[in-house]
């Protein structure tokens, strides 16, 4: 892993039960960045292949779910002095070799919110059904064109997080509403296209569960934008 115990930026990895991946996530992130894992209450060896792949590690018992693991990360990399922290997610999903693109956006232009767009159109065609209808309904309730919501490889910046450890969500939800923190604030969105993947990696998503709270947070988005737009 090279020297990169003085960079101002973080990797950040939510991980659940991904012992199978996440020992070579890190060390091709290591890399790049420094790497903080938050173990989300996981039963196999995510743990221990994390910290023997040189990932600084914080356990949370029990699941709590992704949204409350970034949120202990953020709270550290606050804590810390960093400026901005990168998420991957722990299955192999988003490329590592990557990252420059990110690192670029918020170095030049500045960015809050730096979020890897995917290209749905190689996604397995249920994915792609339901990203499609997630973005056209997000980009509804938000007013303005938002082109991948569910995208977990992002770029955050310092005061973003903090905004974000006011957040009651818990689960995948977060990731969304850190997209209305962000326009509602004044703060900049940016994109950068990435990488497709899919490969053996699974899903912790319940899906009508998901789904009931994805629709909860399209309407209560339309709600604020639409009191934030009468204030301007």
């Amino acid at each position: 892993m090279n020297n990169t115990a003085s960079s101002p930026i973080l990797a950040l990895i939510p991980a659940y039960n991904e012992a199978v991946h996440i020992g070579n996530v890190i060390r091709q992130t290591g890399e790049f960045l420094p790497v903080l894992v938050v173990d989300d209450g996981s039963s196999d060896d995510t743990a221990k292949i994390a910290q023997e792949a040189g990932a600084e590690l914080i356990r949370q018992q029990p699941n709590q779910g992704k949204g409350m693991a970034l949120m202990r990360g953020f709270e550290h990399a606050v804590d810390n002095g960093f400026d901005a922290v990168i998420t991957l997610d722990a299955d192999g999903q988003h490329d590592p070799g990557e990252i420059p693109l990110f690192l670029r956006q918020f170095e030049e232009n500045d960015a809050d919110l730096v979020i890897g767009q995917r290209n749905f159109a190689q996604m397995p065609i249920v994915r792609r059904c339901s990203n499609t209808i997630g973005t056209w309904l997000f980009s509804w309730a938000i007013g303005q064109k938002i082109h991948d919501n569910q995208s977990g490889y992002r770029l955050i910046s310092r005061r973003l997080m903090q905004v974000m450890l006011q957040s009651s969500e818990s689960g995948f939800e977060y990731e969304v509403e850190m997209i209305v923190r962000c326009v509602q604030n004044g703060m900049k969105l940016a994109w950068v296209p990435i990488r497709t993947i899919y490969a053996d990696e699974h899903s912790h998503i319940r899906p009508l569960h998901h789904v009931w709270h994805f629709f909860r947070l399209v309407a209560q988005t339309r709600q604020t934008m639409r009191a934030y737009r009468q204030e301007e």
